[in-house]
């Protein structure tokens, strides 16, 4: 993390650096601070930027309570992947008819539970896959997940899920013949991708299929979900909002108005909403680096930095309750506190002097955290408490 970006988180947070000690001392570290006031303002800046597009939140990033009734406040609809986010949407009395269900590999249990709930449209990658909504009912609608592969984003899931372009117009026809609606396409371009290229360029390719279906098929694509991948700034500047629906909405030009818009943001709405708190257990010299060994890590609220190789910042809390450019800062290894010697959080990473007991900061840390933690070596999960942002 270069000093610009440390100085500005610094000013962001210092105001909550007080708050936050209060929380340590009342419930111990590790600690997720949780701000439902970040995920309607995240959401308020979406909907002003991605014009005419419903929003559904991907309930995966981030399924707490807390975000999940600010959004549905907010008027958000929902983008689900299995039964139990199905029963969370539910619970908050949202009408099922604003979710869509779009794991496109789904046992026919699942699709039949959805169903049920109430939830009516369904995504799907391949032919097996439509075969399985033969026989259901006729309002049932589909749409038919396109793969667009981005190299350059961290996580690029047209490796594990997408129809290629020349595969796609055959699997309509399979939608089609299942018996149930052929409602358009989605796709996604990749999470925390650094270009705008793969927005214009999959944007240009539906609507090149979505012609091309209609010509030879006589079937409209009258949906066009262009599901999430808007990335936020770690330790380095994203690319900002404003830029990416610009070239939406120049890929899409005079067709907007022939389709419904879809979106599915997960990390952009909630990965500012919640902070870890967590304290320096132990510290040591290794080959003549210091380490210092924390109670999260990778297996922990870190494990965005193994499953997604995304870098949260790091501060010490200490930085947030002075002027911050005092502090002497000594590139040092932080470590998790796991026994597994891939739990490191961090490896010459830039802090100012660590000592037992020290409480260091990372913002940046709602989405795709807590959810994929695991109990390894049977410690816990890290709390969330639900406290306002200070201004």
């Amino acid at each position: 993390m270069n000093a610009r970006r440390r100085s500005q988180l610094r000013n962001a947070l210092r105001a909550q650096g007080g708050q936050w000690r209060d929380l340590v001392a009342e419930h111990g570290t590790p600690l997720l601070v949780l701000d439902p006031h970040r995920v309607a303002v995240q959401y308020s800046l979406l909907t002003e930027h991605l014009r005419g597009f419903r929003l559904h939140y991907a309930v995966k990033a981030l399924p707490h309570p807390a975000v999940l009734t600010v959004l549905a406040a907010c008027g958000s609809s929902f983008d689900v992947a299995t039964a139990a986010e199905v029963d969370l949407v539910a619970a908050l009395g949202v009408p099922m008819s604003r979710c869509i269900y779009t794991h496109p590999v789904k046992k026919p249990a699942d699709i039949s539970y959805a169903y049920g709930r109430g939830i009516r449209t369904f995504v799907v990658d391949n032919q097996i896959e439509a075969q399985k909504f033969v026989g259901r009912e006729s309002d049932i609608r589909i749409l038919v997940r396109l793969a667009f592969p981005n190299p350059s984003a961290k996580s690029d899931l047209s490796t594990k899920f997408g129809a290629e372009l020349g595969e796609a117009e055959l699997l309509v026809k399979h939608v089609a013949t299942a018996g149930v609606r052929f409602e358009g396409f989605s796709f996604h371009v990749g999470s925390q991708g650094c270009a705008l290229e793969p927005f214009r360029r999959a944007i240009g390719s539906t609507l090149e299929l979505s012609k091309h279906v209609e010509r030879t098929l006589g079937l409209t694509a009258s949906t066009i979900d262009i599901g999430g991948g808007f990335p936020v700034s770690y330790r380095a500047d994203a690319r900002p909002i404003g830029a990416i629906a610009d070239v939406v909405d120049e890929a899409l030009g005079s067709d907007r108005r022939k389709h419904t818009l879809l979106a599915e943001p997960g990390r952009f709405i909630v990965a500012d909403c919640m902070s870890l708190l967590t304290s320096v257990v132990g510290s040591a010299m290794r080959a003549g680096r210091q380490w210092h060994y924390l109670d999260d890590g990778v297996y922990g609220s870190y494990s965005n930095v193994m499953a997604e190789d995304v870098h949260p910042p790091i501060l010490a809390l200490s930085e947030l309750e002075d002027d911050g450019r005092s502090a002497v800062m000594e590139p040092m290894t932080l470590a998790g506190p796991t026994c597994d010697s891939a739990d490191v959080v961090a490896r010459d990473y830039p802090m100012p002097t660590l000592g037992v007991g020290d409480v260091v900061v990372s913002p940046m840390m709602g989405a795709y955290t807590s959810v994929t933690s695991s109990r390894f070596n049977g410690i816990p999960p890290t709390p969330i408490v639900v406290a306002a942002r200070c201004h």
